[in-house]
């Protein structure tokens, strides 16, 4: 089996903080959420995974480096979520490819997914769920109808199954929203879909969906600190959070509801709702700008 991770956007809704690492690579539970995705996709069974990259590329790059059966795609001009799956052709198996948004979290069972498409007579199926916020996919029976606004619409999960000859269908070397192509082909009924409600997801398209993302999976109260991590004894942690390898957090320092990144050194004073980089200049920059 064969997977495809999206991981070459720029993040545009989490700047600054995309401005020093790409948005797969922000740590979620003191690991980067690509390596998260690629070590679901390798328990599955995905001996073939090929990863994009394009803003801070290098990045992508290192943090992929010796993992076996990984690949990557490095695209010197973003080509966007159907220009990418183009530039992958060549290097594809003649088998049906699993694609995945590289920045958003999910425990989707990937393995019922592909069995569903396999067990199918669509070309591409579709991982939908019913969330108001992003719905925007309309279905008929089971099968995908259009794209809009609409009663009884669904979102669209970042997750498919699409055969090789669809991508063959895309534009070569150029900009293209996969999207597009499937405006085209929902009224022939030849994109399928499977219902996935119920199952862990969230999006981290801003600062505020990435502190809420570790609020759901840590709870209230909890925090977890890497075992290299320095935590003063008088500093105070409360709400929920996490505190990265090698970080440092400084005597009298307050933390409520904040990440912290991976070697960053947090000087003494009060953080809430805060992601904290360690970049001094950034932090300083982005004080007070997470809302409840």
């Amino acid at each position: 089996m064969q997977a495809m991770l999206l991981a070459a956007g720029f993040g545009t809704r989490l700047k600054p903080y995309t401005d020093i690492r790409p948005k797969p690579l922000f740590p979620v539970l003191n690991r980067p959420l690509l390596l998260w995705h690629l070590e679901r996709l390798r328990q599955t069974g995905f001996a073939r995974v090929l990863v994009n990259a394009h803003h801070l590329a290098g990045q992508i790059e290192r943090a992929v480096a010796g993992l076996p059966g990984v690949q990557l795609q490095v695209e010197p001009e973003i080509l966007g979520t159907g220009g990418s799956l183009r530039e992958a052709l060549p290097r594809l198996a003649a088998e049906p490819l699993l694609v995945l948004n590289g920045d958003v979290y999910h425990e989707l069972d990937l393995a019922a997914l592909w069995t569903q498409h396999q067990q199918s007579t669509h070309a591409v199926t579709m991982a939908l769920h019913d969330l108001p916020r992003f719905n925007t996919v309309q279905v008929r029976g089971r099968t995908v109808s259009g794209f809009g606004r609409a009663a009884g619409a669904l979102a669209f999960t970042g997750i498919q199954v699409v055969n090789p000859e669809i991508i063959a269908r895309i534009p070569a070397a150029r900009f293209f929203h996969i999207i597009d192509l499937y405006r085209q082909m929902a009224p022939l009924g030849c994109i399928g879909y499977a219902r996935v409600d119920g199952v862990f997801w969230q999006d981290m398209g801003t600062p505020a969906d990435y502190l809420d993302l570790h609020r759901r999976l840590l709870g209230p109260g909890a925090w977890r600190i890497a075992e290299t991590a320095l935590v003063a004894g008088s500093a105070r942690l409360a709400g929920f959070g996490c505190i990265g390898e090698r970080a440092v957090i400084a005597p009298g320092a307050t933390l409520s509801d904040c990440v912290v990144w991976d070697g960053a050194s947090i000087p003494q004073g009060c953080y809430r709702q805060r992601i904290l980089t360690g970049d001094p200049r950034l932090d300083s920059q982005t004080q007070g700008a997470i809302q409840p």
